[in-house]
């Protein structure tokens, strides 16, 4: 497999070009469509999946750049679906995760840029241009990039639900059968927040949140963030310990010990 490290400067460059979009439009008056009008909404149950300029202009320059740049690679985006999946390398893409958030001004959404090769999410990068911030990396090393400084990216150590901060984006994105597990780590967490959709996973893989769980994920919205929470020494699976490829039900922790707790209380 080719040095992932020679791909690094493109996810910054994805990054930039998916911010020349997605800055100016931040805060403004957008014109905000419903995906739902013509399928399910996004999972919360109020008949509304949104989308705006912002999310379609981004993917659509950072397809424009990957096409250019590696015509060869294929590429699944939220917007714009699949092209040449079956292409050694190919680029996932989320332009906004967090589309309700960026419509209520609000800096906690994110770019969401990964890299599959063969089949497996290996390459991937948060990127949040209000705030100038990226965490990207793979599971050799990941790296806290703000203002054009770098660092290297540490989950955090906890041993205890009692003692873990936890995140969902929503607790009514679970189904009726997922919430009441979700609810029993909840009760025993130290502290829970909702809604920062991929920045929560973020502060996983910096070390200041220690456990995320969601479900009805799609492959954009986890496969650009597993290699980063890796690299940083985290865990990723579905509920039952096995692989996010493809979506579904995520944990997301940064310490293995919780990580076993999580699952467990889950599966109870």
């Amino acid at each position: 497999m080719q040095n992932l490290h020679t791909y690094v400067p493109f996810l910054h460059e994805l990054a930039e070009t998916a911010a020349a979009q997605t800055r100016p439009l931040f805060r403004s008056r957008l014109a905000i469509e419903n995906k739902a009008e013509d399928g399910p909404d996004d999972g919360i149950g109020d008949g509304l999946n949104p989308v705006t300029a912002a999310d379609r202009e981004a993917e659509a320059a950072m397809r424009r750049l990957i096409n250019q740049r590696y015509p060869d690679h294929g590429i699944l985006g939220e917007e714009f679906g699949a092209e040449n999946l079956d292409a050694d390398w190919v680029w996932v893409l989320d332009p906004i995760d967090g589309t309700r958030g960026f419509i209520c001004g609000i800096p906690l959404w994110g770019t969401l840029i990964g890299l599959r090769h063969e089949g497996e999410a290996v390459l991937g990068m948060i990127s949040q241009p209000i705030l100038n911030e990226r965490f990207f990396g793979s599971a050799d090393g990941s790296y806290y990039w703000i203002n054009g400084n770098e660092t290297p990216l540490q989950t955090r150590p906890c041993e205890t639900i009692e003692t873990a901060h936890i995140s969902t984006t929503d607790p009514r994105l679970f189904t009726s059968q997922e919430r009441p597990r979700y609810e029993r780590v909840e009760k025993k967490a130290k502290l829970a927040r909702y809604g920062y959709d991929c920045y929560a996973q973020a502060m996983v893989a910096l070390g200041q949140i220690d456990c995320v769980i969601e479900a009805g994920v799609a492959a954009h919205d986890i496969e650009p963030i597993a290699p980063v929470v890796a690299g940083a020494g985290g865990r990723v699976t579905n509920w039952s310990g096995g692989s996010v490829k493809g979506g579904g039900q995520i944990v997301t922790s940064g310490d293995a010990r919780l990580h076993g707790l999580i699952l467990d209380a889950l599966s109870e």
